[in-house]
C-alpha cells in the first residue's frame, strides 16, 4: 500500500460506492454503481461524466430513499479506446442487464439480457444468482466474472465473450453473442466466508490480478460486513496465489476495481478504488504495488 485518498468531485460531493475504475482520456472514469454519472478523474480534478440516462427522473439511488432497485449497478469497465469505455451492468436484476458505452461527450445503451442469460446457464447457475462484477480484456475477449456467494450457493467463476460482438449490440441485436470457456475458481475463506471476485485486470504477459472480497451477505443485492479483501493471481484455470490487502482504519477495504496504472521493476502498480457502503461517505483510492514473478 503506497498511500489512499478520498474521491470527491470539484463541488465537494463524495463519489459514491465505487465500483470500477478504467484508463479514460488524459484520466481515469471512476464508476459509481448507484448514479447516473461515472467520475473522471484527472489529477486534483473529478468530474461528472453521465452513463445513463435518468431513471424515473432520479440521478442517485439508495436504500434509505427506497430507490435502490432503480439503480443501474454498473460493475465492470473495460477501456475500448483511448476515450471510451464499456461499463456492464451486475445482472443482479432485470434493469441491471445493460451495457453503457461512455465517451466524454456522450453515452449509449444495450440491453444485454440474452447475453446475461447465456452466462447463468454457462456458469450452471439460475440467472436470479447473478453477480457479475469485473471484466477485463484478453485481445478480442472479454473475460467476466462472477461474484460467488458461498451463503447462496453460487461460485466464484469466468465466463469469456468476443468484445467485437459484445459491442455490435449497440447497433445490432444481442440475440447472437456466444458465452464461452465457462472457469470456477476457489480463491479461499476467511473466518469462514468465502472471497469472492470483485474485479479484474489482465497483466503484461498475460495471467489475470482479481481483487477479492470476504463479504458475509445473504445475497447479489444486500450488503453485509466485509471481513477481508484481497488481490489473487489466475493463470487460466489455476490460482497461483492470495495476498491479503491491507486494512484500513475502519476495517477491511472493500475494493471493487483496479486498473493498471503502470509497470514497474517486477511487478504492476494498481489503482484501486474501494466501495464504502455508505453513501454519505467518499469512495477511496488506493495506490498499490504488486510484485508478480515472471513466468518460468
Amino acid at each position: 500500500m503506497e498511500s489512499t485518498s478520498s474521491l470527491r468531485f470539484d463541488d465537494g460531493t463524495p463519489v459514491r460506492a465505487a465500483s470500477a475504475i478504467a484508463p479514460f482520456g488524459d484520466g481515469w472514469l471512476v464508476v459509481q454503481d448507484d448514479a447516473t454519472h461515472a467520475a473522471w478523474w484527472r489529477g486534483d480534478t473529478v468530474t461528472p461524466v453521465r452513463v445513463v440516462d435518468a431513471v424515473d427522473g432520479l440521478e442517485e439511488f439508495s436504500s434509505a430513499a427506497g430507490t435502490k432497485h432503480l439503480k443501474p449497478d454498473f460493475e465492470a469497465a473495460c477501456a475500448i479506446t483511448s476515450g471510451s469505455v464499456l461499463l456492464l451492468g451486475s445482472g443482479s436484476t432485470d434493469a441491471r442487464m445493460r451495457a453503457s458505452l461512455v465517451t466524454p461527450e456522450s453515452f449509449a445503451v444495450a440491453d444485454l439480457t440474452p447475453v446475461y442469460h447465456r452466462v447463468a446457464e454457462a456458469i450452471g447457475i439460475p440467472v436470479t444468482r447473478l453477480n457479475l462484477e469485473g471484466a477485463c480484456r484478453d485481445g478480442d475477449m472479454l473475460h467476466w466474472f462472477q461474484r460467488g456467494n458461498a451463503a447462496a450457493g453460487t461460485p466464484t467463476a469466468r465466463v469469456s465473450v468476443s468484445l467485437p460482438a459484445l459491442l455490435s449490440a449497440f447497433t445490432g441485436d444481442a440475440g447472437d453473442i456466444k458465452v464461452t470457456d465457462t472457469r470456477r475458481f476457489d480463491l479461499g475463506t476467511v473466518d469462514g466466508v468465502a472471497l469472492a471476485v470483485t474485479d479484474a485486470v489482465t497483466l503484461p504477459g498475460g495471467r489475470v490480478l482479481v481483487s477479492a472480497a470476504a463479504e458475509d451477505a445473504p445475497n447479489a443485492i444486500d450488503d453485509g460486513p466485509v471481513v477481508a479483501s484481497a488481490l489473487a493471481l489466475l493463470d487460466g484455470e489455476r490460482v497461483l496465489d492470495v495476498a491479503e490487502i491491507p486494512v484500513g482504519p475502519s476495517g477491511p477495504y472493500k475494493v471493487e476495481g483496479l486498473a493498471v496504472a503502470a509497470e514497474v521493476p517486477g511487478g504492476v502498480r494498481l489503482h484501486a478504488v474501494v466501495d464504502a457502503d455508505d453513501t454519505s461517505v467518499a469512495s477511496s483510492r488506493l495506490a498499490l504495488q504488486v510484485l508478480v514473478t515472471p513466468r518460468p
